[in-house]
Formats: C-alpha cells, sequence, structure tokens
C-alpha cells in the first residue's frame, strides 16, 4: 500500500511537471522561432501632446526622446527629422491582471534640475498596489537614452520592458531579434538595441517566480519580437489567461515589429514584512535600461554597452553639466520667468539638430499622432523646418545672448534651404528637400530681417543670399500664395509688413556692399507697399466695429469687394471681410506702423471682440474665426482624412505677440500679463504648447481650460515667443524690432518721398504672346526735380538714362521660358 501510493504521488508529481513545463518547453524555441502574424496591425504616431524633450548638450550624442502619458514616446535618431520609436514603457503582470503604464496608472512628470533637460515620471498603479519611477537622460559620448527604473510593488508580480522600434521614419518594415541578452531591430541604415543592466529574466527564473522548480531548458531570455496586435508580447500575454505566458518568439521580419522582455529581479517582487515589528519592508528592484542606436545593429548594441558600462549616475552627472554650462551662458530675468525662461532656452537648443548644423525644427512631434498610418517614411509632421519657424527661433537665440546659435541657424537658411531663384521652399526635410510644395513669402523676407539684425552685411551674404532673395520679393511681391497659415493665397497683412522689413533689411545690406542701384530698387518696392497695406488689405465696409479694419487677407487687391472664399480645414465659405486674425500686428513689430495708428487701434478692438479668450491662465487667441485646425468639439483629433471636422483651439504664441504690441504702446503690465498667460499655458515639463483648449466644457478628462491639447507640445514658436518677450519686457522694448525700418516709417515725422514718375508697357495680352528672344520697349519719365529711375531686369540692375525732360526708355529681351510682367 506504501509503494502504492509512493508510485501515485510519483505520477501525480510528473503530471503537474509536464503541465507545467510544457508552455515553456514549446516555445522556447531557437533561432527560427520566428514570430506569426506578420506584419502586424498598422502604426500610429503618439500624441503630440508632450510632457518633456530631452538631449545631451554635446555633439557626439545624436539621440533626442519625448515624455507624454507616463512612457517614453519618439525617439529621434541620428537627426532630429527621423523617428525610430514609437512607445517604450513597463507591463506589469500579476496573477489575474496584465496592465500598462499608459493605460492602468496615474502619471507624474517632475522637472528634476531646473538647469537642465533632466525629467522623472512617476506612474501609481489605479488600483495602488504598485508605483514606478523612471529617470531619462542621454549618455552625452554615445546615441543612447538612458532610464533609470524603480519599482516598488504590494503584491508579487513580474515587470516586463515593452519596445516598439519605428525605425527610419515609418512602422512597419522593421525587423527586431533576440541576440544573448539584448533585443535588436533593424530597417535599412537605422538600427536599436535594448539593454538592461540587471538583465532580462530568463525563463528558469520566471518558472520559479511562478512556484515552480528549475528545469534543464535552454537558459534563454524571456524575450520576444513579435507583430503589434498579432504576436507581440503584449497581446501574448493577454491572451494566455490566468498562465500569464509569454511566447518568447526569437525573431520577427519586416513588419511593424514589437519587443518584450521580462526585467531580472523584478520576478515576483513585491514588499516584505519586518518579523521583528511587522511593518511593511518595501522592495524596490531597480535597473537601468539602455536604448541604444547606430547604422548597423553592432554599432546600436556597442553604444548601448558603452552607456551602461558607464552607470546611470556618472552619465546623468555628465548630462547635466553640460546642461548647466550652457544656461550659465544666458541671460537673467526677472526670478518668476527665469526657471521657464531657462527650459526655453534649453528645449529650443534640443530642436537643433546636431549633423544639420543651424537646422532647427518646429517640434519634435507629429500632430495628433499623423494620418491613416505611420506605415511609410512619408509622414513630416512638425519635424521639418520652416523658415518663419526657424527666423523666430534664431531671434530668441538673439534674445538670449546665444549669437552663435543664431547665426548658425541663418547660416542653415542660406546655405541648406535657399532655393537658387533667391526663394525658401513651405517647409523642408533637414537636407533641404522640400516637403510641401507651396511658396510662402514672409518665409522668404524673414531671413533678410535676421540677416540685418545679425550683422551679417558681408559681400559673400550680400551677393550669394541677400541679394537673390530681395529681387524675388521684387518680382514676385506683394502677393504671396500662402500666408502664414499656411492655408491661402492673397494679400495678406502679416506677410506684407515682412516683406517690407526684409526688402529695407535688404536696401541697407546692398548699400553697405556699394550697390546703389539695388537699394535704391528695394527701397522703391517697399516704400510701394507700405503706402499700399491699408488699400489692399483693410476693408471700409467690413462687419465689425466701425467696417474699418485690418482683414486676416484679401483675396485680391481689393478688400471691399466682399469676395468670399473657403477658409480652409473645414472653415467653410465666407466673405473675406468677415474673417480676421492678429496678423496686422505685424506691421507693429516689424516697424512698419507706430502702435499708435488710428487703424492699428481698431483693428485691435475687433479681435478682442471675435478671436480673444479669456482662460484661467490669461487672454489669447484664435488663429482666426471659423478656423479647422483642432480637436473635434467631442475630442476626437484633428481629421486626417480629409472630412474636417475639427474646430481650431487657441494658439499660446499669440499671447506673446500681444504682450510685445502692448510693450511697443507702452502698457507694461497689459504686456506683463500675457506673458504670465504663457507661463500659465505651460505644462508641468514647462514646455509650452501650440493650441489650448478655449472653453470650460471639456469632453475629456485631459481637456483643461486654458491648457495644451493634441497638436503639438513643445512647439518651439510658442517657446521663442515666451523668451523673447520676456527679453523685451526686461530690456523695456522689442530688441527684434529693425531699427532701419522703424526709423522709415514707423518713427518717422513724414513718409518717404514718393516717386513721381510713369511707365509704359505693352499690353498685357501682347506680353503674353511674346515667345523667348522678343524685344519689347517700356517708356516712361521722371517728372520730379532730382529724380532717377532705375531698373531691374532678370538679375540685371541698372540706372535709366534720362532726357532734358526727364523721359527715359528701357528695351527688354524676353528670356528662355519666361513671360514677362
Amino acid at each position: 500500500m506504501i509503494k502504492n501510493l509512493s508510485l501515485r504521488a510519483l505520477l501525480l508529481a510528473s503530471v503537474l511537471l509536464v503541465s507545467f513545463v510544457t508552455p515553456y518547453a514549446q516555445r522556447a524555441g531557437g533561432d527560427n522561432n520566428l514570430a506569426p502574424g506578420a506584419p502586424g496591425k498598422d502604426a500610429q504616431w503618439q500624441s503630440a501632446g508632450k510632457q518633456a524633450v530631452g538631449t545631451s548638450n554635446t555633439l557626439e550624442s545624436k539621440v533626442w526622446f519625448t515624455l507624454r502619458n507616463g512612457v517614453m514616446d519618439e525617439v529621434y535618431y541620428p537627426t532630429v527629422d527621423v523617428a525610430n520609436a514609437q512607445t517604450l514603457q513597463l507591463i506589469v503582470v500579476d496573477g489575474t491582471n496584465v496592465e500598462t503604464e499608459s493605460e492602468d496608472t496615474t502619471h507624474k512628470i517632475e522637472v528634476l534640475d531646473p538647469q537642465a533637460l533632466t525629467f522623472r515620471q512617476t506612474n501609481t498603479a489605479k488600483s495602488g498596489y504598485y508605483t514606478i519611477t523612471k529617470t531619462y537622460v542621454t549618455d552625452p559620448r554615445t546615441s543612447t537614452v538612458l532610464i533609470d527604473v524603480e519599482f516598488e510593488s504590494r503584491t508579487a508580480c513580474d515587470v516586463y520592458v515593452y519596445y516598439d522600434p519605428s525605425l527610419n521614419n515609418s512602422g512597419m518594415h522593421d525587423s527586431g531579434w533576440t541576440q544573448g541578452d539584448a533585443l535588436l531591430a533593424s530597417d535599412a541604415d537605422k538600427s536599436s538595441a535594448l539593454l538592461s543592466s540587471s538583465g532580462f529574466a530568463d525563463i528558469n527564473e520566471n518558472v520559479r517566480s511562478l512556484g515552480g522548480a528549475k528545469f534543464p531548458l535552454k537558459n534563454a531570455p524571456l524575450a520576444s519580437s513579435g507583430y503589434l496586435g498579432t504576436s507581440d508580447g503584449l497581446t501574448d500575454l493577454r491572451k494566455n489567461g490566468n498562465d500569464k505566458d509569454l511566447t518568447p518568439y526569437s525573431r520577427a521580419a519586416d513588419g511593424n515589429v514589437v519587443q518584450v522582455a521580462a526585467l531580472k529581479g523584478f520576478q515576483g517582487s513585491r514588499s516584505g514584512t519586518d518579523r521583528r515589528t511587522g511593518k511593511p519592508v518595501p522592495v524596490k528592484p531597480r535597473t537601468t535600461l539602455a536604448l541604444g542606436f547606430g547604422k548597423e545593429p553592432d554599432e546600436a548594441l556597442r553604444n548601448a554597452r558603452a552607456a551602461l558600462a558607464k552607470g546611470f549616475a556618472k552619465a546623468r552627472a555628465e548630462y547635466e553639466q553640460g546642461w548647466h554650462e550652457y544656461v550659465r551662458t544666458l541671460r537673467r530675468v526677472d526670478a518668476k520667468y527665469q526657471a521657464q525662461y531657462d527650459m526655453a532656452a534649453m528645449v529650443l537648443k534640443a530642436h537643433e539638430d546636431k549633423t544639420y548644423r543651424g537646422a532647427m525644427i518646429a517640434s519634435l512631434s507629429v500632430p495628433w499622432g499623423g494620418g491613416a498610418s505611420a506605415n511609410e517614411p512619408n509622414v513630416g509632421g512638425y519635424h521639418l523646418v520652416w523658415s518663419r519657424d526657424l527666423y523666430q527661433v534664431a531671434t530668441a537665440f538673439h534674445a538670449l545672448g546665444d549669437k552663435a546659435s543664431a547665426d548658425r541657424a541663418l547660416d542653415y537658411l542660406f546655405r541648406i534651404q535657399q532655393k537658387p531663384d533667391g526663394s525658401f521652399p513651405q517647409n523642408s526635410w533637414l537636407d533641404g528637400r522640400p516637403f510641401w510644395g507651396s511658396l510662402q513669402m514672409d518665409e522668404v523676407a524673414y531671413p533678410l530681417v535676421l540677416a540685418y539684425q545679425l550683422g551679417r552685411t558681408d559681400n559673400e551674404t550680400w551677393t550669394k543670399h541677400v541679394r537673390p532673395a530681395a529681387d524675388f520679393i521684387v518680382k514676385q511681391g506683394p502677393f504671396t500664395p500662402q500666408e502664414r497659415w499656411e492655408e491661402k493665397s492673397g494679400y495678406s497683412p502679416s506677410t506684407i509688413a515682412a516683406e517690407i522689413a526684409g526688402l529695407v533689411c535688404a536696401a541697407e545690406i546692398a548699400r553697405r556692399n556699394n550697390d546703389e542701384a539695388s537699394a535704391n530698387i528695394y527701397l522703391a518696392a517697399a516704400d510701394d507697399f507700405a503706402r499700399n497695406v491699408e488699400r489692399w488689405t483693410a476693408t471700409t465696409t467690413g462687419v465689425y466695429g466701425d467696417k474699418n479694419y485690418y482683414l486676416r487677407l484679401s483675396f485680391n487687391d481689393d478688400p471691399n469687394d466682399g469676395a468670399t472664399f473657403n477658409v480652409g480645414n473645414g472653415g467653410g465659405e465666407h466673405d473675406e471681410r468677415a474673417i480676421v486674425d492678429a496678423g496686422f500686428l505685424e506691421l507693429v513689430r516689424l516697424g512698419v506702423r507706430p502702435p499708435q495708428d488710428p487703424l492699428i487701434a481698431k483693428s485691435v478692438a475687433v479681435i478682442d471682440e471675435v478671436i480673444k479668450v479669456e482662460t484661467p491662465n490669461g487672454p489669447t487667441f484664435y488663429r482666426y474665426n471659423h478656423d479647422g485646425y483642432g480637436e473635434m468639439d467631442d475630442g476626437r483629433q484633428w481629421n486626417w482624412d480629409g472630412k474636417y471636422t475639427g474646430r481650431g483651439r487657441l494658439w499660446a504664441l499669440l499671447a506673446g505677440e500681444r504682450g510685445e504690441y502692448e510693450l511697443a504702446r507702452g502698457m507694461r503690465a497689459e504686456a506683463t500679463r500675457r506673458l504670465d498667460a504663457m507661463l500659465g499655458f505651460a505644462n508641468e515639463g514647462r514646455m509650452i504648447p501650440e493650441q489650448v483648449w478655449d472653453k470650460r466644457e471639456s469632453p475629456r478628462p485631459e481637456f483643461k481650460f486654458g491648457e495644451g491639447v493634441g497638436s503639438a507640445t513643445p512647439l518651439a514658436w510658442s517657446m521663442a515667443q515666451f523668451i523673447r518677450l520676456a527679453t523685451n519686457l526686461q530690456e523695456g522694448r522689442n530688441i527684434e524690432t529693425p531699427d532701419i525700418v522703424a526709423a522709415r516709417y514707423a518713427n518717422a515725422t513724414a513718409p518717404p518721398p514718393r516717386a513721381n514718375a510713369d511707365f509704359g508697357f505693352p499690353a498685357p495680352e501682347s506680353l503674353e504672346l511674346m515667345g523667348a528672344g522678343t524685344t519689347f520697349r517700356v517708356g516712361g519719365g521722371i517728372r520730379a526735380a532730382g529724380g532717377r529711375a532705375f531698373a531691374l531686369v532678370g538679375d540685371e540692375r541698372r540706372e535709366l538714362g534720362r532726357d532734358a525732360q526727364g523721359n527715359f526708355t528701357l528695351d527688354v529681351t524676353v528670356a528662355h521660358g519666361s513671360t514677362p510682367v
């Protein structure tokens, strides 16, 4: 009987052993254990509402991280226009639940050092059972993100790291595999390597943590590379019921790959009890995660290992020291704003590329996560360069005392972005390849203003860059195919202000290079634009106030004709006289009109009535009324599908623009109120957004009146505007207003003398029929004593001779492929 009992017990033990080992034994395949379910579900970039961004202040480390919602989002490498990751977070598994940081915890983020881009995320389980604390830096000497992870739990659970690579700006076409103690992934010439300082748990360790015995299975890490939504580790854990087992697929090729691994030392972790006192004793397993990048997997792995070997504490000290050295060089402002000022400066610095020096992108984000999918590398989002945004950022660098960065920005604009005809693309990748194909005339003009402000008047800058751009404005302006909101063509007050300022600055640079003909041509064009800006863009038959105010833009050169146009983004058809924005304030900021100008004052009253909102953080504005570029009223993201049913929300930077106007008119308290608003718009990580929620009613908990939404945070332009306004308040004036422009217009006792001349051209229909090589004659006369006439024909400029009566003629030959106008 005893023998029979022993035999039964042995058989029972054998059955239990087999049933326990089988899931691992069957799943622990070798290198040929390929994941099923290729290529996985569509990829999608994460929300653009980042709470923090970071990189080292060194050129060797070409990696940038973004943080949001308790996790790490996109990671950029080796340039700021190439995203290589979707998400890195932890999975927590107990006997009944599989939870993720993003979905199942409450989140807090802290700025650990006010003079460095060091951030800590603290995620607390909604159940209250565990807390995860993560601190982020990058290794200053390698392209590696380092994450210090601490875990505390009141219940036994296992912890996994979840990494969704999206290498080479696309979510598809990645391949991932386990190699020893590392998770490797690759797509073309971009590769990543994920390591843990404590290592990944092996299969036997996981068996022990579940209460089993050690079995002679292959000593392989409990790690998996699978396809999103079909065989990835998170999906696998959720499918396996109470077992909560991870199938260790060794490789997944050419798809939307997700990599998951169990963290060694975190298996079955929980707090204990002191036997003597009966009080809980916290158990806090800790590790450092290293996410390294390289052109090849071996390089990525070397970078990750080198960063781990250095250790998190030493890497953090080097990282913070680099930022401390930079911040010490910056201007001091009012103590209330200094921390935000320093953060804004560091964030702008972090938006500069480390290969294409001077290239500064609009934001380390894709608005609302982009379009239908992130499968292919064709989504630029905001990680592109706009000449206009780069000008705003460069003026901020100049204001805070970092002229070297401002100079690099101008070098990039002229040497990389500028086209042979002198113009600039609407936006571009870092290497200068245009992304969107339109033309915005303010983006041609702002680099000329910047060149003057930075004192860049040398002959090479003049002949190769300033002169072609100024010539382009003379020939193509003042009409613009798109204004600063990138949607419509016409006559825009903000664009014309930039054109006027750019031409006056170019004229001064021409004069310093002894080119009197060019200087006179540019000033004549600028004066013409300045005399007519009201006639082209201000209605006298409007629907607000006394009916006389600046429009957002006039579709043609008659703001009183009642022309209707579709404002874009689903905003509908409207009479152009009913659509207003604050762009006319650029006429004041750039020195074209005095702040006391009556038409400016009337237009300010109109925008205060139509597009201003007082939020709990202070007042700001919509871009324009009926804007459709924003979340839908139910909280869903802006439509990338072309249906356009969103509504534009309030823009943070417009509070700063208004502050500069208030300062220009001597209203310091009002200017300060606008700076306070921008300070309030910043989130916990001190990131200032593009847009903020515009009403007390909120469809979702994350949307709070006067706080950022999902379009883009941080926006470089917003951070730059904060710096500029804070600096201007410190100085008591708007230091970026070009003195030479203000002297000619806003501060002048009388307008520049008007040329008294007439010109005679062939009829337009005749010009249109002229082919290349045809010569036609322009006749005219100067009717004012001492007047002079200059002509710009192609790239040639000349002063025209005249007879005793002041008459002149000019013969023009039509160039190949051109239509003379």
